[in-house]
């Protein structure tokens, strides 16, 4: 399936720190966060387990076949140009373009069979992460909630003035509903449920921007928070709002979440292995939910410095795969087996749990055409929901093995088939949240937050 629309990436426009005080101050989808803090107390929610996910999103829709599900026995077509190589785990092989993760195999899980039936980059954005297909007319958006909305909205936060759920990276694209990447849709829910969301403009779901300023530039977003906060400060506006609104304010001004921001804390060593591209983001989400968020999604790019792609959608007309991926794949080994590194190497293996998977996988064979852009002729992949191969890391589930399998082609499960919804119940067990809990849909039913089963091999 060729897949032609354009990702719209938000502009945020900027807004000075007085006017964020004179618009009501962190606004959220048109709705102030004083009013979310409100809606959560007197929803009486229960206090979280002191567990986080950080979700590592692959928009796009990563190869299984030149990832975690190689097939070198296959013929040419299929098998693509990456061979398998041998891990740190006796019978567990993933790409060659992988040596990191290889060395680290003990420390992560690998799902090949996860399998669903929706093909469109949204629709499936909406299968993975909601466990339910469907859009909200004449949008890109997921017609039921999120995770990363589920979750906050079960969810009171650990920690006084940090937000449950928070999105990161690229922002795919910007409608009425606000700035989306995966894992934050309010579907049918009020937008007072959509989580924050941070971008390298800044933070588009609340009224703090970085004017002339990239979040890279930490430098920047730090001396804006502290202005934010001088702000607060000297015009006495603490004295004068309530509860809730004091807890809004402090979302951005609370110490745990600027320190999180403030990477001159952290060896510089730690700092450059992480790399200066996406991995900075991931550094942050550490520090995040070692702050007490309690979930995190990254949605990370698919270009890297030396060969911009469109997210991991690698269609030969848009990219060819097997030259992006050599670029790519590095930049991503790096990253992540850095932050799988990190988290147990600080103890935090058994409290957060690292996801790593896109929406579905590539088609088993692989096509010739000439590049949109290039007219060259370029191999690649199309959509393929028919299997995915998902990386599990931490959470204190049991690690240094491979859940399912897949046909000759890496086309279909023919070994316990995983569903989206098997994936977000492992997910909400591991955070504490209550698998039979129940929200409202839009007509007021109770709708329940997942229909699937914690993956038993896990633990």
């Amino acid at each position: 399936m060729n897949d032609n629309n354009p990702h719209r990436k938000a502009h945020p426009r900027a807004v000075s720190r007085r006017g964020a005080l004179h618009a009501g101050l962190l606004g959220i989808g048109g709705m102030s966060l004083a009013t979310l803090l409100r809606q959560r107390a007197e929803a009486g929610e229960t206090l979280p387990k002191d567990t986080a996910v950080i979700f590592l999103f692959l928009h796009g829709g990563p190869s299984q076949l030149e990832t975690y599900d190689l097939k070198p026995n296959a013929p040419t077509e299929v098998r693509g140009p990456c061979m398998p190589i041998s891990t740190n785990v006796q019978g567990l092989s993933l790409c060659e373009l992988l040596p990191l993760h290889s060395r680290i195999a003990n420390r992560f899980a690998l799902i090949r069979s996860c399998t669903h039936g929706d093909g469109g980059h949204f629709e499936a954005h909406g299968r993975f992460m909601s466990g339910n297909a469907g859009l909200k007319t004449g949008t890109f958006e997921s017609t039921h909630p999120q995770m990363g909305a589920i979750i906050g909205r079960a969810l009171k936060s650990r920690v006084r003035g940090v937000p449950a759920a928070v999105g990161m990276g690229l922002v795919i694209y910007q409608s009425a509903f606000g700035e989306y990447l995966p894992g934050i849709g309010n579907g049918y829910w009020s937008s007072a449920w959509r989580p924050p969301i941070v971008t390298k403009t800044g933070l588009p779901n609340s009224t703090l921007t970085i004017e002339g300023g990239r979040l890279d530039d930490r430098v920047t977003l730090l001396r804006q928070i502290d202005g934010f906060r001088r702000d607060v400060d000297n015009r006495g506006v603490m004295e004068s709002v309530d509860e809730f609104n004091r807890t809004a304010i402090e979302i951005l001004t609370a110490d745990k979440v600027r320190q999180a921001f403030d990477l001159a804390q952290e060896d510089p060593q730690l700092v450059a292995q992480y790399g200066d591209e996406w991995g900075q983001n991931a550094l942050v989400a550490r520090r995040l939910v070692e702050a007490g968020v309690s979930f995190v999604t990254i949605s990370v790019p698919g270009g890297v410095k030396a060969m911009d792609a469109p997210g991991w959608d690698d269609h030969a007309i848009n990219i060819d795969l097997p030259t992006i991926m050599r670029h790519r794949l590095p930049v991503y080994d790096q990253v992540v087996t850095t932050l799988i590194n990190d988290i147990y190497d600080r103890g935090l293996d058994k409290k957060v749990l690292v996801i790593a998977a896109g929406e579905f996988g590539r088609t088993p064979k692989g096509t010739l055409q000439p590049g949109t852009s290039t007219g060259k002729l370029q191999w690649g992949r199309d959509h393929w929901p028919g299997a995915q191969s998902i990386l599990i890391s931490g959470g204190g589930f049991r690690m240094g093995q491979v859940i399912g399998a897949t046909d000759q082609h890496a086309a279909y499960p023919v070994e316990r088939p995983i569903d989206p919804q098997d994936l977000m119940a492992t997910i909400y067990r591991h955070l504490g949240i209550d698998l039979t809990m129940h929200f409202p849909d839009g007509s007021g039913r109770p709708v329940a937050i997942t229909t699937g089963t914690p993956i038993r091999e896990l633990g």
